[in-house]
């Protein structure tokens, strides 16, 4: 099928070189640390500062809570300004796709960074359960200045999916059919031998964690081996279901049926140590925050699956009142 002609000036900026975003602080230690102890990673290298962990690569170089916001020197191109041709057209939604990071040594403090951007893909119109769009790629690599010549430590390669919705309001003749479909059902989780025993356990209304038989660490998500010492033995605690809202976010955007938006999720830390992801219930977006506890519940939903559909059980966080929660943190100590 022909593209449409205002494709020729998207098709244009592929190939697109874009200038330089600087840091506006060289790698240092205090980010180092905060980074790696909100990521729960205890590693000796990065404590001692000899070097810092790679996967920070993109924080040197972010704005701050200012969006673009970027120090003296920066390019003021917009690498996304392809996503705004395709916006133009229709297209008004963009969901991430894929960010993979590559690098090539480890970053040392003092270091200055900086990255380029290259629009180095658009594919083919495809059509997604999300809608009908366009995959965008980007790929940013981050140079480290060198008085002898500015030295390539990683890159990013960032790909989003551009897209008209499928609920984008249509002619009344056509919204009436699309009501007259089946409501949609929630995506099936991904059930492994190694997490089977998970969503059996909440079937059942009790919250498994996976702990190692060896050196008795919790883990979650679960997986074959324990990633401390190795061991391959394990089996379960049940956890109390109490624990309190470690971080959140708040998704407000693209909102895909059946889940309501805006969508509270937290990483929930578990009395018993470990941290979860899952979904908040019965609070207000706005009232979440950071510290409040919570108490698990399960909650069965209809999903779909292939050739069909089924049920699931999932666990589910509502936040405690404050009187139940002083209660419940009281009998935890």
């Amino acid at each position: 099928m022909a593209e449409p002609e205002w494709m020729n000036e998207v098709r244009a900026l592929v190939g697109k070189e874009y200038g330089r975003v600087y840091g506006w602080d060289p790698v240092n230690l205090p980010m180092a640390r905060q980074w790696a102890e909100i990521m729960g990673i205890d590693n000796p290298h990065y404590a001692s500062g000899e070097v810092v962990p790679p996967a920070m690569l993109q924080v040197w170089c972010m704005e701050g809570p200012q969006t673009n916001h970027y120090p003296p020197g920066s390019t003021t191109e917009n690498p996304y300004e392809v996503l705004k041709l395709i916006e133009a057209q229709g297209h008004p939604a963009v969901v991430a796709v894929n960010s993979e990071l590559e690098f090539d040594r480890y970053l040392r403090p003092g270091e200055r960074i900086y990255y380029t951007t290259r629009l180095d893909a658009v594919g083919p119109e495809k059509t997604t359960a999300l809608g009908t769009g366009y995959f965008v790629t980007l790929v940013m690599t981050y140079w480290s200045q060198r008085e002898g010549g500015d030295e390539k430590v990683g890159q990013l390669l960032f790909r989003v999916f551009k897209f008209r919705p499928t609920q984008a309001a249509q002619p009344a003749a056509v919204v009436s059919e699309a009501e007259a479909r089946p409501a949609p059902k929630r995506p099936a989780p991904g059930i492994s031998d190694d997490t089977r025993f998970f969503w059996d356990g909440a079937r059942a209304g009790a919250l498994l964690i996976q702990r190692c038989k060896g050196c008795s660490a919790l883990r979650h998500p679960p997986g074959p081996s324990c990633p401390r010492c190795h061991s391959f033995d394990w089996d379960t605690v049940r956890a109390s279901g109490y624990g309190k809202v470690y971080s959140f976010v708040v998704m407000h955007y693209p909102e895909v049926p059946p889940f309501e938006h805006p969508n509270p999720i937290g990483l929930i830390e578990l009395d018993e140590g470990t941290r979860l992801v899952a979904q908040l219930v019965g609070v207000r977006p706005a009232d979440v925050r950071i510290g409040q506890r919570v108490l698990v519940e399960f909650n069965r939903f209809e999903v779909g699956a292939p050739g069909g559909s089924d049920d699931i059980v999932l666990p589910q966080f509502r936040p405690l009142p404050e009187t139940a929660a002083a209660a419940a943190a009281s009998e935890v100590r």
